[in-house]
C-alpha cells in the first residue's frame, strides 16, 4: 500500500495556519497575500472553495501563472469597456417611447432596464446595473444619463423620452 506524502502545514503564531489567497477575500486580504487563519476556517471554507492554498513551491508557481492570466483577462475587459464607452460617446442618443398624457407626464416610468434595452438594440452591451439614474424618468424630454461601465470607466448617453398616446 502506497503512502501518500502530505505537505506540511505551515503554522503561524498561536497555532493558526498560513495560507496563500488565490482570490480576494473580503476582510481577509487580496489575491497572493499570505494570511494566517484558524484551522477550521481554512479547512471548512477557504480551501474547499478554492479561495486559498497551502504555500508550497508548486502552488506558488501555479498562483503566479493564474495571476498573470487574471491580469490579462482584466486588461482585455478594460479595453472592451473603453471601446464601448467610445461607441456610446459617438452615439447621438437613444429614443424611448412610453405612454404619456397630453401634458407629457408618463403613465409609468422609464428606468435603467428600458435604457439598457435601448442601448442593447444598438448592439451595445450595457446592463441595467450600469445605468446611473437618481430616480426613474417620469416625463417626456431629453435627458443625459450617466453610465458606469465598470473599472472606473464612465460615460454619458442622451436619452430622448417620447410620449405616445393610445386612444
Amino acid at each position: 500500500m502506497a503512502t501518500r506524502q502530505r505537505t506540511p502545514l505551515m503554522k503561524g503564531k498561536h497555532g493558526n495556519l498560513k495560507l496563500v489567497l488565490t482570490e480576494d477575500v473580503q476582510y481577509l486580504g487580496k489575491q497572493g497575500d499570505v494570511v494566517e487563519v484558524r484551522p477550521g476556517y481554512a479547512r471548512n471554507y477557504l480551501i474547499p472553495r478554492g479561495l486559498a492554498i497551502v504555500p508550497t513551491e508548486h502552488n506558488l508557481k501555479l498562483l503566479e501563472r493564474y495571476k498573470i492570466r487574471v491580469r490579462q483577462a482584466r486588461e482585455a475587459r478594460i479595453a472592451d469597456l473603453k471601446a464601448t464607452a467610445e461607441q456610446i460617446q459617438k452615439l447621438p442618443g437613444i429614443t424611448i417611447e412610453a405612454a404619456a398624457t397630453e401634458e407629457g407626464h408618463l403613465y409609468g416610468s422609464v428606468g435603467s432596464v428600458e435604457i439598457s434595452k435601448g442601448l442593447r438594440a444598438r448592439h451595445l452591451p450595457v446592463d441595467p446595473e450600469m445605468v446611473r439614474l437618481d430616480s426613474p424618468i417620469k416625463e417626456t424630454g431629453l435627458y443625459a444619463v450617466k453610465l458606469a461601465l465598470g473599472f472606473d470607466i464612465e460615460t454619458e448617453v442622451k436619452v430622448a423620452v417620447i410620449g405616445t398616446t393610445n386612444r
